[in-house]
């Protein structure tokens, strides 16, 4: 055998090391990074020094203004769920409930023409519904109070109601029609070749899949108008209609004391029914929209 064909020794494989784990290493502190955790902090007490003091307090039985550990007691709670002191909830309620419906109703209708239908000059008007949106009502009370005045509307919680709804429904109409938007219009064609009409197409089509963005757009009406304040305390000055938010007034006695145990205890219940709606439809909430497999390519 010839030396051009013999082949040359096989060198073995020379082993790599592998690279030894670096050390952790942290980050040094620096003056920006104190000062933006520090001042997160100070933000953070800020907000749960109050609802410490909310909660103690409202199981105090000699209550102050003070944060401190409480005297447990139920007496402020028994107070304020017993009596006539449950009134002005379901006057809340009413309000919020009459509201939430007129608002969450018109507002889909407007939505899905806006959204499927040729209007001239849509974008403009969207654009007017998105000022009117952001418009304070407070600029409207006068004219309000005003018209309430000469069709004989005052002191009605369900005018009140309405005139609630009519504030809060520019910001809904833009809130549903943007989420009918992202409703793929292929799947209303299909519904009208099976022979479905108009009406039809949205109740059974659009509604269901755009339901997460209906109930999204209800649930922030009914939070306004629940803690409404202003309106019904212009427009009806009914003591029987005094809503929760204008009840707290209850509180401040003649000579100028407040019942805090009382106040914190009014406070926590308020807020109760807002969590628990929440809670109810959270899975919906956080349901985004799915349409896979809704539309063949």
């Amino acid at each position: 055998m010839s030396a051009s064909t013999e082949q040359a020794p096989l060198t073995p494989p020379i082993a790599v090391k592998p690279p030894s784990p670096s050390p952790n290493r942290y980050k040094r502190l620096t003056a920006g990074t104190v000062s933006a955790n520090g001042l997160l902090i100070v933000l953070g007490a800020a907000f749960l020094v109050p609802l410490l003091w909310l909660v103690f307090a409202s199981f105090d039985k000699t209550a102050t203004a003070s944060l401190r550990l409480p005297n447990l007691s139920l007496i402020h709670y028994k107070h304020e769920l017993t009596g006539t002191n449950l009134k002005p909830f379901w006057n809340s309620f009413y309000i919020a409930a009459v509201s939430t419906i007129v608002t969450t109703v018109v507002a889909l209708f407007a939505g899905y023409a806006l959204s499927r239908r040729h209007i001239p000059f849509k974008r403009t008007f969207m654009l007017v519904v998105l000022f009117m949106s952001g418009l304070p009502v407070t600029i409207l009370l006068v004219p309000t109070y005003q018209l309430f005045v000469r069709f004989n509307w005052l002191d009605s919680k369900f005018y009140t109601s309405l005139f609630i709804a009519a504030t809060s429904l520019p910001f809904a109409i833009w809130l549903i029609k943007n989420f009918i938007d992202q409703v793929p219009i292929e799947l209303e064609e299909a519904a009208q070749i099976d022979g479905a009409g108009n009406f039809t197409t949205m109740t059974r089509v659009v509604v269901p899949l755009a339901l997460p963005g209906i109930i999204a757009t209800s649930m922030i009406t009914f939070i306004g108008a629940w803690g409404a304040f202003v309106i019904p305390l212009v427009l009806d000055s009914n003591p029987a209609d005094t809503p929760g938010s204008i009840a707290i007034y209850q509180f401040l006695t003649a000579n100028g004391q407040v019942n805090f145990g009382d106040l914190a205890a009014y406070s926590i219940l308020f807020a109760i029914p807002v969590i628990a709606i929440y809670l109810l439809v959270s899975r919906k909430l956080s349901g985004a929209f799915t349409f896979a497999g809704g539309i063949k390519t």
